[in-house]
């Protein structure tokens, strides 16, 4: 956790209930892998997946939303117990806004990762906003953290346990993890 955290952030991430991550750049690296039949591959980190697993436990939930649409999300979603996807999503802002409405909750209480600017307009609306270490620059001017790490490269994992502290629940998984 960053020395300099601002009483302020520390506040807006108790108050997350949910964690929206895009896919593309924010749990893999960005790459796109095609076969000579067009299917497509895409990398994760098992140290993301591990983190996100993590904070399912410890009653947050995970959405992804994503404009593209891959089988392989589908897949790594139903590895990790994620139930809640959203692919091909030309406007994540309509989909943030359906969420708000369905779980009957205010932005204070979602946060989102994203990696490009076509994610802003999500960002600028949550409780916690946050991107990978290798977004534009002009994206981080616009987040509340960014992380150390790059997307598909232990960023996601960097921000579920900075939730998971924040939130007081660590002892708990360093307990269970034989940590302390």
């Amino acid at each position: 956790m960053k020395e300099s955290m601002t009483d302020e952030l520390r506040e807006k991430i108790k108050a997350i209930r949910v964690l929206i991550l895009d896919v593309d750049g924010v749990l893999t690296d960005g790459g796109i892998i095609m076969d000579d039949d067009g299917r497509e591959t895409k990398r994760f980190d098992v140290r993301d997946g591990h983190g996100l697993k993590m904070l399912l436990r410890y009653d947050v939930d995970v959405v992804l939303l994503t404009g593209r649409t891959s089988r392989v999300v589908e897949h790594r979603a139903s590895d990790l117990g994620i139930k809640e996807i959203y692919q091909g999503v030309l406007n994540k802002l309509e989909v943030y806004e359906d969420i708000l409405r369905r779980k009957n909750l205010g932005g204070e209480s979602l946060a989102f990762v994203g990696d490009d600017v076509v994610d802003v307009p999500v960002l600028r609306r949550v409780g916690f906003s946050a991107t990978v270490a290798d977004a534009p620059d002009d994206l981080k001017k616009v987040v509340d953290y960014v992380t150390k790490n790059q997307g598909g490269r232990g960023a996601v994992r960097e921000l579920c346990e900075l939730l998971l502290k924040v939130k007081g629940k660590w002892p708990e998984v360093a307990a269970r993890y034989e940590l302390l």
